[in-house]
């Protein structure tokens, strides 16, 4: 059976709240969507982030059976510059979904990087591109053996948390938070907020304020 490319319903976020996010880490996110919509903590960027910058995009998935990976490069294919590949491959070790050619060509066409919910390989090379983040539980030198199944931009599971078309990926050197679109406005004022307040504690704690005074924290007892 081919690949099923599915039509998502859902069009992307506009670009102007894309890039708020980028102010946004992924803890506050985290912390803002009620520790509902952080992926498995296992899986983890090839490469630490540089000082300050995160991964933000749109999510374009693709779901793998075992050892095919047909969905990736139809998910390069239909993605636009920005978008974040999602590639949901059940946390399996024994195959990788994605390596230097596939990743090269994503990161020409202007995607903004790759996850994956499974393995990578080639990861010498990749871990040398500093504009194209790539988060991965599994490294091994195996690749897949087929490539005619699976789908595109369905709705997926990926490290334990619902991802669907054009949801917002957030990622950073802490690990990785899908925001569903529909909740996208409405929490990114809650998280710029919330920045704004850690700015006000760190001034306080720098000027020589206490945890307790500066979080409120409620008094212990002898």
């Amino acid at each position: 059976m081919p690949t099923r490319l599915a039509r998502p319903t859902a069009t992307r976020v506009p670009k102007d709240v894309i890039d708020a996010w980028r102010t946004v880490p992924s803890a506050v996110a985290a912390d803002k969507l009620g520790g509902r919509c952080h992926a498995d903590a296992r899986i983890r960027p090839i490469r630490p982030f540089a000082p300050g910058a995160t991964l933000v995009g749109s999510a374009v998935t693709a779901w793998c059976e075992p050892a095919d990976y047909g969905p990736v490069h139809h998910a390069i294919a239909v993605g636009q510059p920005g978008d974040v590949i999602v590639v949901a491959a059940d946390g399996r070790p024994d195959a990788a979904m994605i390596g230097e050619l596939l990743s090269g060509a994503a990161r020409r066409k202007g995607i903004a990087g790759v996850l994956v919910d499974g393995a990578v390989r080639d990861v010498n090379t990749l871990a040398q591109w500093t504009d194209f983040p790539v988060f991965t539980r599994w490294i091994t030198p195996r690749g897949p053996s087929s490539m005619e199944r699976g789908s595109v931009n369905d709705t997926i599971i990926f490290g334990g948390i619902t991802v669907s078309p054009y949801d917002i990926v957030i990622g950073d050197d802490d690990g990785l938070v899908i925001v569903p679109q529909a909740m996208s406005e409405e929490t990114l004022k809650l998280c710029l907020a919330h920045v704004a307040a850690e700015k006000a504690w760190e001034a306080a704690l720098n000027a020589g304020a206490t945890t307790i005074e500066t979080f409120n924290v409620p008094h212990a007892v002898a």
